[in-house]
């Protein structure tokens, strides 16, 4: 019998060492180090006035490469969703949803957290609008609601798994689910610290109405997670249920 704390076994006879959590710590302990001094170096950069247009616009180009990975990241999900919901296989009873998933009623809390999200992406714009005219005031107070829009969104999208009816380890459509949602989750909490990161570099004054590139990438950041959100709804909550 394997010990209690010993190497945890997977498929295909490969085994995790028991010591893999202490690993993962370290490992993630010096990658967020890393990306902290990374970070700082490049805010250090922007309010010194380092930042060339040659490389404001390799930023540019970057962020956007960066968005397009995360999109084919998200593609992957929706494959594997629709795969298994055209071509339902009898395991699943040949339907879908399979039988015996109880899906959400998409117009209770998904479709709160639809308006919540909305709500964020309008009121981002608001404040892009308001830094490009130099009210960097309005611009604060407007980054202020985004992030505060974003953190009751990752709390209703708690509560929602916490009332859920299946697992993750439920069958195809559970693991499609959660895997989706929940990175999705994962997208919109890393937006939210992006723009409260932002949110405090404006109150210091590093930006300006020509020069503000963080904030306007976090804006495109932040769009694009809206726009993830919107497939969601539609496809897995709204499609799915009345499927």
């Amino acid at each position: 019998m394997m010990h209690e704390h010993g190497p945890h076994q997977l498929a295909f006879g490969l085994t995790i060492p028991a010591f893999w959590p202490y690993v993962m710590g370290l490992g993630g302990g010096l990658l967020i180090f890393t990306l902290v001094g990374w970070w700082y170096d490049v805010i250090d950069e922007s309010v010194t006035g380092h930042h060339t247009p040659e490389a404001k616009r390799g930023f540019k180009y970057g962020m956007a490469m960066f968005i397009l990975s995360e999109v084919m990241f998200f593609v992957a999900f929706f494959w594997a969703y629709f795969h298994a919901a055209l071509s339902p296989t009898e395991a699943m009873g040949n339907v879908w949803p399979p039988k015996g998933i109880h899906t959400l009623d998409p117009f209770g809390l998904p479709y709160l957290n639809t308006l919540l999200l909305l709500l964020s992406g309008t009121t981002i714009t608001w404040a892009h609008y308001d830094i490009v005219e130099g009210d960097i005031k309005s611009m604060i107070h407007k980054t202020g609601y985004t992030v505060l829009l974003g953190f009751i969104f990752l709390g209703v999208q708690m509560y929602e798994y916490h009332h859920i009816s299946f697992a993750f380890k439920g069958g195809i459509y559970p693991s499609t689910f959660f895997m989706a949602t929940g990175f999705h989750g994962f997208h919109v909490f890393i937006g939210a610290l992006f723009l409260l990161v932002c949110f405090f570099r404006a109150r210091k004054g590093h930006f300006t109405k020509d020069d503000h590139f963080g904030f306007e990438a976090a804006a495109w950041y932040w769009h694009f997670v809206d726009v993830v959100w919107l497939f969601l709804f539609v496809s897995i909550y709204w499609w799915g249920y009345a499927h």
